[in-house]
């Protein structure tokens, strides 16, 4: 009788597949609150090397690191209408502490542009004073109804830019840097995730934004997940809360803003466009672990050999982890490195030993071969490089394979709901045919120009709408 599968096909319940995975290569568990998660080591050891990844690059950019409160009162948010009126529905607001009622409700933050812009008022005084650039990382709260582990959590861990400049160039300029030089460099070059570069229509503009800057990728059965945005405030905040400077000529002058952001949404990402039957597959450059070195059997040559390839790794720069829990079944332990998707496992067991070499299992491509051990440490980088490039090349190949060149609604309602994106002129779609995707549950994901680059304005001639269902 044949053993039942470890993770339920993709092919046949992703949504299934996606929980299965999350469970078994313990990356998180659903949390005591609806809606919330606890993110196990392992899990959280993926969000770390995002972090680690991404604090490079903004920091590169020039932004430093603060922190802002939890806690916003109530009142901030109401100063900028389009703010309030886009978060209302998912806030979580805190009337009552310490045991009596508060005189002004606080919300729990769902993102800081109001808090911020607070301190900024104090904090600007002249042209001296721009750009300010200001980044944190932090959680977020937005009541969520129909949660999901790491696509949509009621609390979620993430980064949230903020930044205020002289002019509007400057700002604009900014988030588009932040949008292609922060975010898709590291989606693709780290995250190993082709993504489509585009700008959002009007209606699924950041509440309060004059512009935002989307990155969508394709997940492996055909939906489209937002993987970070960047977005141009204008001059809606800096009015709001009277942000200010005196310019150079001597005249009080409003600051214009950006406001960017990713978060554990990435993890989801991750796992929907790598992830196959047999679990996760992380990225190389991205993974915690590179390399498991796992001892077969309980030898002392061997548990001696295995110590030494994890050392030897170790110092080439090798993330590497030695498994040499010999008590538990090397089946269920390389079932469970296969899960958690660490890229290369190097198996070595007493007749490894004799023959002077070590069994090479690849988590990527696939398949096993004998190494000679002398020869892993040169190895090595070259196959974790090549493994990589091999993520990027699926992640581009579905998308592009998915994806229908239309001319109507009607062919890209059709395109979308058959699982796949689909590409139509904006001039045959507009807002209104806009609204008639969305009774198909199908979305504007971004617009992109005819060359595939950002488009400068919503109405830009040549346009393309690029639509799907999305997570």
């Amino acid at each position: 009788m044949a053993k039942p599968p470890v993770l339920t096909p993709r092919a046949d319940d992703f949504p299934r597949w996606y929980q299965d995975l999350i469970n078994k290569a313990e990356l998180a568990d659903n949390g005591p609150v609806r809606g919330t998660m606890v993110i196990r080591p392992y899990g959280y050891g993926l969000w770390e090397r995002m972090q680690q990844e991404m604090d490079a690059r903004i920091k590169e950019a020039g932004a430093q690191n603060a922190y802002f409160p939890l806690f916003i009162p109530q009142s901030y948010l109401t100063k900028e209408a389009e703010h309030v009126e886009g978060f209302a529905p998912e806030l979580a607001v805190v009337t009552h502490a310490g045991g009596k009622e508060l005189e002004e409700p606080v919300v729990v933050r769902p993102t800081s542009e109001t808090i911020v812009n607070d301190y900024f008022s104090k904090w600007i005084q002249s042209y001296r004073d721009l750009p300010l650039l200001i980044n944190q990382w932090a959680n977020v709260v937005r009541w969520e109804m129909r949660p999901r582990v790491f696509l949509r959590t009621t609390e979620f861990l993430w980064q949230e830019g903020h930044t205020a400049h002289a002019t509007y160039e400057d700002a604009r300029d900014y988030a588009a840097h932040i949008h292609e030089k922060v975010y898709a460099d590291f989606m693709v070059n780290v995250l190993g995730i082709d993504v489509v570069l585009g700008r959002k229509t009007p209606s699924e503009r950041f509440a309060g934004a004059v512009n935002t800057l989307t990155l969508e990728a394709m997940m492996g059965d055909g939906k489209a997940l937002q993987m970070g945005t960047s977005h141009e405030l204008g001059q809606n905040f800096a009015k709001a809360f009277n942000t200010q400077y005196l310019s150079k000529e001597g005249r009080q002058e409003l600051v214009w803003q950006t406001s960017w952001g990713s978060s554990t949404r990435m993890v989801g990402g991750l796992i929907m466009s790598h992830g196959d039957d047999s679990g996760l597959r992380v990225p190389p450059r991205l993974a915690p672990v590179q390399a498991v070195v796992l001892a077969i059997k309980g030898d002392d040559a061997v548990l001696a050999k295995v110590h030494e390839i994890g050392d030897r790794l170790k110092a080439a720069g090798v993330r590497v982890r030695v498994d040499d829990r010999t008590d538990v079944p090397f089946g269920r332990r390389a079932v469970d490195w296969e899960l958690k998707g660490v890229p290369v496992r190097i198996e070595v067991g007493p007749r490894d030993l004799e023959n002077g070499t070590a069994m090479l299992a690849r988590r990527i491509p696939g398949g096993k071969e004998p190494v000679a051990i002398d020869a892993l440490v040169r190895l090595l980088p070259a196959v974790l490089e090549e493994d990589q490039a091999l993520l990027l090349t699926q992640s581009r190949e579905r998308r592009e394979s998915r994806t229908s060149e239309v001319s109507t609604i009607g062919e890209a309602a059709e395109a979308a709901v058959a699982g796949g994106w689909a590409r139509i002129p904006w001039a045959n779609l507009g807002e209104e045919g806009e609204a008639e995707l969305a009774a198909h549950a199908v979305t504007v994901r971004c617009l992109v120009a005819e060359d595939g680059s950002v488009p400068g304005s919503d109405d830009a001639p040549g346009n393309v709408a690029v639509v799907a269902r999305a997570y």
